[in-house]
């Protein structure tokens, strides 16, 4: 008869293994065999999930849990860096959708007598389509062309860029006043990899002139400086498609495997994957309730002390496969 294994969760990194009910944590064995750690395995007693930005932990919490759960502990200190170390923005750096984004595309249909709002449901079911002038040609492709718009297909697309422009420059302007903050943890995690040398990029499918907005204005010059950006029509094809973290890579010179990216959302989430990188998800207002079962990670964010959830150890356990009985 099979029996049950024990779950240990601290509120600082930890990461996942299956443990067999005889075996202990000083006779663990490597197999081929990785495991994922999502929210889904949380002890309730250990983590109590308020909001997105809210969570209690208590110092260490202990349950007895079936032989199919994953036993998890404590992660030592890693000696292992990611040669990479690579965010996407929206929702990830800050989040930025709802009232940033949305707020700026509302702006310009308003501007150009469009007649159309999207609100934040509508919104949040468009941001399955990565990129602003997708997501716009998707949604009017659907519901009917504006009649100020253009018939021909080379002008929709002129018109398209037009509108995503003036959208770029209001979002900008939001930006700059320093309305929408950093999210937790996001400077303390970018500053721990460029302390120890390791490269820091920033992958989007936002505009270029946006994402480089956010990074300088809200990271600050001296960052921006050191942090390589690949964002917006970069590669001509958008997340989920894996062509701007390769392209991260490639221009980086170093191996995808060594990559570790932090994503908000399916899309990105499957984008990292597909390139053959490690991805931690740290959950934004529109995706909590996505699915990431493929994730190496998940968290509702990056976390500052005392409220941290993981940091670049953690980051550098993941590229250290923990294959165990």
């Amino acid at each position: 008869m099979a029996s049950s294994t024990t779950t240990f969760i601290s509120s600082t990194s930890f990461f996942c293994r299956k443990v067999h009910p005889k075996s202990s944590l000083a006779n663990l064995k490597h197999k081929d065999h990785e495991h994922i750690l999502t929210s889904s395995f949380f002890d309730p007693t250990a983590f109590t999930l308020k909001s997105s930005r809210a969570i209690t932990t208590t110092p260490l919490g202990l349950r007895r849990l079936p032989p199919s759960r994953v036993n998890c502990a404590a992660a030592s200190p890693s000696s292992t860096l990611p040669a990479a170390l690579l965010f996407d923005c929206d929702g990830v750096l800050v989040d930025t959708e709802k009232d940033g984004h949305r707020i700026s595309f509302n702006e310009t249909f308003q501007e150009r007598e469009l007649g159309v709002t999207w609100d934040v449901d509508l919104y949040g079911e468009l941001l399955k389509i990565g990129g602003g002038k997708e997501r716009m040609t998707a949604y009017f492709n659907q519901t009917g062309w504006p009649a100020k718009a253009p018939s021909g297909e080379e002008e929709r697309k002129q018109f398209i860029a037009s509108l995503h422009k003036r959208k770029t420059e209001l979002f900008m302007a939001l930006i700059e006043k320093r309305l929408l903050p950093l999210r937790p943890g996001v400077a303390k995690l970018i500053d721990q990899a460029l302390g120890q040398g390791v490269n820091v990029a920033v992958c989007s499918t936002s505009n270029e002139k946006a994402v480089s907005a956010i990074v300088s204005n809200l990271l600050s010059p001296e960052r921006a400086e050191k942090i390589k950006i690949f964002a917006g029509d970069v590669v001509p094809r958008k997340k989920p498609d894996p062509a701007i973290y390769l392209l991260a890579a490639s221009t980086l010179g170093v191996e995808p495997s060594r990559c570790v990216v932090v994503e908000d959302s399916a899309i990105g989430l499957a984008a990292a994957k597909a390139a053959g990188m490690k991805c931690i998800v740290t959950k934004s207002g529109y995706t909590a309730d996505e699915d990431f079962l493929n994730a190496d990670a998940v968290f509702d964010f990056i976390g500052d002390p005392p409220e941290e959830r993981f940091d670049l150890a953690f980051c550098g356990s993941l590229l250290e496969k923990q294959y165990v009985s």
